[in-house]
């Protein structure tokens, strides 16, 4: 009998940990290849472990709410066969060790036992201060103590250690092996604008709640306790701003009632107004790359890829973004099958975290609640983020050859949030204006 180890599986770039949210098998039971064994939630998305074997499930090594680390064994299946996980790194020749005076022997197992616990000491949170998994994963990683990371001063949220603080403190301790004092200098004098605001009144404490014995109490779900800590965070890290533009798309209204049907008994897919405003959104950030950005410290990522987010409903009505990959390459047939099969697969929580990894730019359709414009909170690490509102039957102002009368037209509000730490109005301003003339450029006569 062999026993083969179930390690919880790397799940895209900066996801280094997860949450078990239920194990669908026992110890005891039966699993074949590819059957999900448990359940896990991370800050992305909520996913499945499947088994690599066919086997027994015969130890576990976590409970529900236990948080695991990517890489870390979660149970052990017993499978027909030889034993494939013999950890053949452990078997190690006499010869190829040290050779130890006897009166030092002590000495070393205690030095590698001591350099051992502190490998395996994991970095946590304290009551008082929060690391993100990102700034623990970059901790191990460098091999920063648990003491070490508790001294760096933190300029983020409630002085939380930011990606930047801890590469800083990296930087500054390359090459020493013991702390240096630091080095007197001269107060500087910097312009008033440059010096950093220090908050010196304490941040008062939140009014309690007064609750009536005919309220009810609902805690919050594990996702929108999440969703609430994001959207906090980019509203204190990104300055916000907006920017709004009327488009009318008669032209698209009418083209889709007249080619919907067709394209159903075709494609099997149902042609919504999703994938053309998609569509439209991808030129735009062709046009205009500097928009397709990141903001990392100091600098500015500018992405190759046009990879957009597109916010979804969830069954319990919570939203979450999965991502079009390189939606600038996709035809309108295309599109229109990624849409569908990522708002399908969200409803039926079935997305896996790549679907919602890499996203540079995100729509949000706020017109599917009646909303004719919103004014959307940016998707960190991107951004700007467009909202698109209801699409309304208006009286309009139609200019012709023969002069301007009124008529009927189907038009919608496109609002468009930007970081204004990196993209200024007339960038902004300008994006959303190439996205409104993309639609009213529809063609007409177009083909599918």
């Amino acid at each position: 009998m062999a026993k083969i180890e179930l390690k919880l599986p790397k799940m895209g770039e900066s996801v280094a940990e997860a949450t078990i949210t239920s194990w669908l098998k026992e110890v005891g039971d039966t699993i074949e290849l590819d059957e999900a064994v448990l359940e896990i939630a991370t800050d992305k998305v909520d996913s499945e472990v499947p088994s690599d074997v066919d086997g027994i499930l015969v130890e576990k090594f976590f409970n529900v709410n236990d948080v695991v680390q990517v890489g870390q064994v979660l149970a052990i299946i017993e499978t027909e066969g030889d034993d494939q996980n013999t950890d053949t790194e452990s078997e190690v020749e006499v010869s190829t060790l040290p050779e130890i005076e006897q009166e030092n022997v002590v000495e070393y197992v205690n030095q590698t036992i001591a350099v051992a616990q502190d490998a395996v000491k994991p970095i946590a949170s304290s009551e008082d201060r929060f690391y993100s998994p990102l700034v623990k994963n970059i901790a191990k990683e460098e091999g920063i103590s648990q003491q070490e990371l508790d001294s760096i001063v933190g300029t983020g949220m409630d002085n939380r250690v930011t990606k930047s603080d801890i590469l800083t403190f990296i930087e500054n301790r390359s090459g020493k092996t013991q702390p240096v004092a630091p080095k007197m200098e001269a107060p500087k004098v910097e312009p008033e604008f440059t010096k950093p605001i220090k908050n010196e009144i304490p941040k008062p404490a939140p009014s309690p709640v007064v609750i009536s014995g005919e309220d009810e109490i609902i805690e919050m779900t594990r996702m929108g306790k999440l969703i609430a800590h994001h959207m906090v965070e980019s509203v204190q890290t990104s300055a916000h701003v907006q920017s709004f533009i009327e488009a009318d798309v008669t032209k698209i209204w009418n083209w889709r009632n007249k080619v919907k049907d067709v394209f159903l008994k075709r494609e099997g897919e149902n042609l919504t107004f999703t994938p053309i405003f998609m569509e439209a959104v991808a030129k735009a950030l062709r046009d205009y790359p500097m928009m397709n950005i990141s903001v990392q410290g100091d600098t500015i990522v500018k992405k190759k890829h046009i990879n957009l987010g597109m916010a979804a409903s969830l069954a319990d009505g919570n939203l979450i973004v999965p991502v079009i990959k390189n939606a600038d390459q996709l035809n309108l047939v295309g599109m229109t099958k990624q849409v569908n099969d990522l708002a399908n697969r969200a409803r039926n929580n079935q997305l896996k975290p790549d679907d919602i990894q890499g996203g540079t730019y995100t729509v949000t359709n706020v017109g599917t609640f009646g909303s004719i414009m919103g004014t959307p909170i940016i998707n960190q690490p991107q951004v700007g983020i467009l909202a698109l509102g209801a699409i309304r039957k208006v009286p309009a102002v139609i200019e012709t050859n023969e002069g301007d009368f009124i008529g009927i037209r189907y038009k919608m509000f496109l609002s468009h949030s930007y970081d204004h730490r990196v993209v200024n109005g007339a960038l902004g301003g300008q994006f959303v204006k190439a996205v409104k003339d993309y639609l009213e450029a529809w063609d007409s006569n177009r083909e599918i």
